[in-house]
Order: structure tokens, then sequence, then C-alpha cells
């Protein structure tokens, strides 16, 4: 196979900034055709800020390459180096394709490792294989799992072999303050560490303005990356989510955190609303009494698609509205309808993908009188 690495003036630190400006370009006009708000820009280091990263593992002529795939093309090209990938993804990738190409056992079949790195230098790796793994494959895993010093999962279709744990803690330093959060394997976390604790203190300088004694309402809650930071600004927090891996992960986050006044019930944003308006019971809030929450906001970090038009109504009633955006697109399609009851009163962009079209944003909005 020829190796067609990624052409380096894409990963050239010298023209992050013309990236980037094309994107704020693109950001700022479409955010125009609603009025002219000030956006405050957060840039992201430009190489080495990825801390989770998935390679296709690529066999020819005897050996094993780290590959990946252009869009639109079937076949992967090999990679050498992953220069947007954290310091300790690049010291490990050489270390890992080594141990691989000395072990038959490790690499038969193997179809791909994925990376997840912490900025306290933990690592978590998992390897997919096209077939049943067996004891010889563990004893094999375990020794190198000791070698490197991290954590190795082992998946083939069907099975998961956890050798010591599925999980890596990462610490974020957040005004001032120290947060600990539990990331699972095949649970969702921010890939860009430092744009996230950006994030984390754009949102909670947000809410230190909210009027004490009130109560937050969040949507897509995930494992409690957020809400362990806004927790402190609210006398309590009803955060929903719907994955299972992530409700469990959120829970175990705020009891490292010391966080006790949230409560994380497994509803989707269409079943909160359904709850709210009083349309139909859950067993689920049985236990939650919904009339004893004062909410002032609702802080929303939704999929790509944004909110749906229910969801957009149960917004648009709440005093202040929190909205993080991975999608500009389906962000401004929904402020088209919540600017008709609220003010946008600030802006920010975070740059969570250099190198690519994504651009992650925040509205903070605050009901007109």
């Amino acid at each position: 196979m020829t190796d067609i690495s990624t052409p380096s003036i894409e990963y050239n630190a010298n023209n992050y900034q013309l990236q980037l400006d094309a994107k704020i370009a693109v950001y700022r006009n479409a955010l125009g055709a609603l009025g002219d708000y000030s956006v405050t820009i957060y840039p992201s280091a430009p190489l080495n800020f990825r801390m989770r990263a998935e390679f296709r593992i690529w066999h020819e002529h005897g050996s094993a390459y780290y590959a990946m795939n252009r869009s639109g093309e079937k076949r992967p090209y090999i990679i050498h180096g992953f220069p947007i990938g954290g310091a300790l993804i690049n010291t490990l990738m050489p270390q890992l394709l080594g141990a691989i190409n000395a072990s038959p056992v490790l690499s038969q079949r193997l179809f791909s490792a994925e990376y997840l790195t912490t900025t306290s230098g933990e690592a978590l790796i998992t390897l997919i294989y096209h077939r049943p793994l067996d004891a010889i494959w563990e004893s094999e895993a375990l020794g190198l799992q000791k070698t490197l010093g991290i954590s190795i999962i082992g998946r083939s279709r069907k099975q998961k072999i956890v050798l010591t744990q599925d999980y890596v803690t990462e610490k974020l330093r957040v005004q001032g303050k120290d947060y600990l959060y539990q990331q699972v394997e095949s649970g969702f976390t921010q890939p860009n560490a430092n744009i996230n604790v950006k994030m984390l203190t754009w949102a909670s300088e947000c809410c230190s303005y909210i009027a004490k004694g009130t109560d937050l309402l969040e949507l897509y809650c995930g494992n409690g990356n957020f809400t362990a930071v806004l927790a402190q600004h609210y006398r309590q927090v009803l955060a929903t989510e719907v994955s299972k891996v992530s409700v469990a992960s959120a829970h175990t986050n705020f009891a490292l955190n010391g966080v006790g006044n949230v409560t994380v019930v497994r509803l989707s944003s269409e079943e909160v609303t359904q709850a709210l308006n009083g349309d139909r019971p859950f067993r689920r809030l049985k236990e939650i009494d919904l009339g004893s929450y004062n909410f002032s906001t609702i802080f929303v970090d939704p999929p790509r698609a944004g909110l749906d038009d229910d969801t957009l109504k149960l917004v648009s009633q709440f005093e202040s509205v929190l909205y993080i955006s991975c999608n500009p697109e389906t962000l401004m399609r929904n402020l088209e309808e919540l600017v008709k009851t609220h003010e946008i009163s600030n802006v920010a962009v975070f740059d969570q993908f250099p190198w690519t079209h994504h651009l992650e944003s925040g509205v903070l909005l605050k009901r007109r009188n």
C-alpha cells in the first residue's frame, strides 16, 4: 500500500488561525441574520489536543500499520503519526504497534485500536478483532498492559474482555477547583480537554448571575460533565439522560466531586417535556416531586440534530436558557424560534475540532419582559 499520509499543511500550526477564521466567518454570517451580537472566541491548541482517537489496523506484507479513511474513500491510507493527538497517544502509538507486530496472537485479525487518554496521564486502549478472543490472547494482552502501564480491553463480536477496568479518570481544573470525571470506554466524552475546560468555565460564569435559590433543569447531561460544575449555582438540579452508561458515570462523577444536589433520571427530552406538561406519568419519576422545583434555568447540549419542536416549546418557557451546540446550522434554526421569546445575551464559540468544519458554540438567552 502506498503511504499517503495526510498532507502536512493541514496540521501546520502556522495555518491554524486561517482555518479558524474561516469557520468563525461562516458562524458570524449565520448569526447576523438574527441580530448584531458580539462573539467571544476560544481557540484550541493547533496540535496535540485530542484525548481520544480511533485507528484502523491495516495488515500488509506481514506487518500491521495504523490507517485512516478519508471521507468517501473505502481504501484506507497508512499513517505514521497523529499530530492532533495528545502527547500520550503519540507516545503509545509506536509502542503498541511494535508489540502487535511482535506478537502473532495480538495481531491476528486485529481490526482497530481505540485510545482514550487523560491530561493526568491515564490511558485505556481497546483492541477490536474479527475473531473470538481466548485465554491465550488474554495472557498476551495482560503482559502488554503491564509493559505499557495502561489499561486494555479486548472486543470482538458479542465479546468484551476487560483486563482491569473499562474507564479512565480525568482531572480538570475549572475556576481554581479540580473536578474528577470517570470516562467510560463506550461513553461519550469531550475529545478536546483544554477546550472542555474553557466551555465549563464559560457556562459556569453564565450561571453565576442566576438568582440564588432557584433550580436548574438539564437535558442531555451525559456523564455529568457540565452538571458537576454548574450545580454549585443552584439549590437543586434535575438532570436527564437516556444512556444507561452515561447515567451510571454521572452518579459516579457526582460522588467523586461531592455534588449532592443533583437528581438524575433516565428520560429523553421528549419524555421530560411530556412529564413537565403533565401529559403522562413516568415510573422513573415516581420518587421525584416535580412541583418542588423552582426552575429558573434550562441547560441543553443536544445532539447534532438540535432541539425538536416540542422540546423547543418547553425550553422557551424558562427564564434563562443556556444552549451548548455542536452544530451551528441546527442551533441557528432553534435560535430563530427562541429569539421570539428571549434575548441573546452571550455568545461564545469553542474550536473543539480544529482542522474540521465543526464548531462548538454556546449561547445564553434571557426571557423578554
